[in-house]
């Protein structure tokens, strides 16, 4: 199965992209999307549906896991990454992709084994199921994180028999 991670924001949207099940999973690829704070922001939305677009018509995956976010403390940025999340979303839905929502926590106890690992941990954790060993940008990472944990959560509930 191909799933498309995505960690979502204006400034730095993270996607990582990954073949596989939960026992075997292979990167396909990973980027940060950045966009720029002088871009008006249609702009910067334009920008990012198209690129998220993109990646969806050159890897076609058969799900989108998104990172589902709550952001109490700062208004204006959660504004902005809702700005994100939605246009992503609106990406995935015109290409017909099912996409699903985990939080930080849920990522983190499929990865390491509990919810309060920090983000050196989930990011070891990634590289090591992966086989990868490079650096890179932690929206990168995160969004490889999410496509993992899609993989368990999609071999969990086919193992109970859940359907969706």
């Amino acid at each position: 199965m191909i799933v498309l991670g995505i960690d979502p924001g204006l400034a730095n949207l993270g996607l990582g992209l990954v073949d596989g099940d939960a026992r075997k999973a292979r990167h396909l690829h990973h980027v940060c999307i950045i966009t720029e704070s002088a871009w008006i922001m249609p702009r910067r939305l334009q920008y990012l549906h198209g690129e998220v677009t993109r990646l969806i018509e050159e890897f076609r995956p058969e799900a989108v896991a998104i990172e589902d976010q709550i952001l109490r403390r700062q208004a204006d940025v959660a504004f902005k990454v809702g700005q994100a999340f939605g246009v992503v979303q609106l990406a995935c839905a015109q290409a017909g992709v099912p996409v699903h929502t985990y939080g930080p926590m849920q990522v983190k106890q499929a990865l390491v084994g509990t919810g309060r690992a920090d983000k050196a941990q989930v990011e070891y954790m990634v590289k090591a199921s992966l086989g990868i060993r490079e650096v890179f940008n932690n929206h990168a990472a995160d969004a490889l994180a999410l496509a993992l944990t899609h993989l368990a959560s999609a071999a969990m509930k086919e193992r109970v028999g859940v359907t969706r």
